[in-house]
């Protein structure tokens, strides 16, 4: 069933993680400005690595010192991904930002991973109107993801954990801990 109208925007709703209409007219013109905002990013493939970082400053939430983005890269809305310092995302990574994704200190992101905040509802009526929730992502620091890896909304991974390549992150990962396969499972 699609929730009342409680007096809030529809972007003050997505960025609260509440059931939201993605086709709201405040919300389309923020992922219209990412996306050109992406196509200058992209086109700077090559560039030196702090002209990227102040690229990224224009649009990303927060961006650490020394952090590493290898462009193509893909996301939402860009302002609620905060990088710490040192953080390392290689090629083609895709965050689907529609609420917060913190990725701590140190942490490296293989190529072509996926980070989803975004989600659905699963009740198919509320689905079929078009609606849409977020789920936050919390990465710790010192983490290692494997190319390909895909962690999935509303997960928390502690920091020094690794996360196999290919991997599909379903559940939170502890601290240290190892994960592998699809799902996840701790390994050893």
């Amino acid at each position: 069933m699609p929730p009342r109208d409680d007096g809030r925007s529809e972007m003050q709703k997505m960025l609260a993680g509440d059931i939201y209409r993605p086709a709201a007219p405040e919300i389309q013109a923020e992922l219209a400005a990412t996306q050109k905002w992406l196509a200058r990013y992209n086109g700077a493939l090559g560039r030196p690595d702090g002209e990227l970082r102040e690229l990224l400053a224009e649009r990303l939430g927060s961006v650490g010192e020394g952090v590493v983005v290898r462009p193509p890269f893909h996301c939402d809305y860009g302002f609620n991904i905060r990088l710490g310092r040192n953080v390392f995302l290689n090629f083609n990574c895709v965050i689907l930002d529609v609420v917060e994704v913190v990725i701590g200190d140190g942490t490296q992101i293989g190529p072509a991973v996926q980070i989803y905040a975004a989600d659905h509802p699963r009740d198919p009526a509320v689905r079929r109107a078009g609606l849409e929730l977020g789920r936050p992502v919390h990465i710790g620091s010192n983490v290692w993801i494997g190319g390909g890896a895909i962690i999935l909304p509303g997960i928390t991974i502690g920091d020094d954990a690794v996360i196999g390549a290919g991997s599909v992150v379903t559940r939170d990962v502890e601290a240290g801990a190892t994960v592998v396969g699809n799902p996840a499972r701790r390994r050893g």
